[in-house]
């Protein structure tokens, strides 16, 4: 019995990071796309974890320290909603396209949306 469910373990798990992984890229060219097409410096910056929310907070036009706000429980949210928020302003789109992440499914499309369109 247990070996069955080891069994079924490995495939889920070797999905489950694969996925993860791919997310993980599919964000890193979508946020460096966006800092390239919004003049932001250091787009490279995307691929580094945590502090690719520093370069989100450049791109938005607020100060580095910002990051720090993300870490904080519930805050985060209002924050990570108000950073896309003013990301989408910076592409020349409506603010609410930003806010489009916080909606299941849609809010996957967001980043290339932004990332890609003229």
């Amino acid at each position: 019995m247990e070996n069955d469910t080891a069994m079924m373990m490995g495939p889920f798990m070797l999905f489950m990071f694969v996925a993860v992984v791919a997310l993980y890229v599919y964000y890193a060219i979508c946020l460096q796309k966006i800092a390239e097409k919004t003049n932001t410096e250091n787009g490279w910056l995307a691929w580094v974890p945590i502090v690719n929310i520093y370069l989100l907070c450049t791109i938005a036009g607020k100060p580095g320290w910002w990051m720090l706000l993300c870490f904080i429980p519930y805050v985060n949210l209002a924050i990570m909603v108000y950073l896309w928020w003013l990301i989408a302003e910076a592409r020349g789109k409506p603010g609410w396209v930003g806010l489009l992440n916080i909606v299941p499914v849609i809010g996957l499309a967001v980043p290339a949306y932004l990332a890609f369109s003229d």
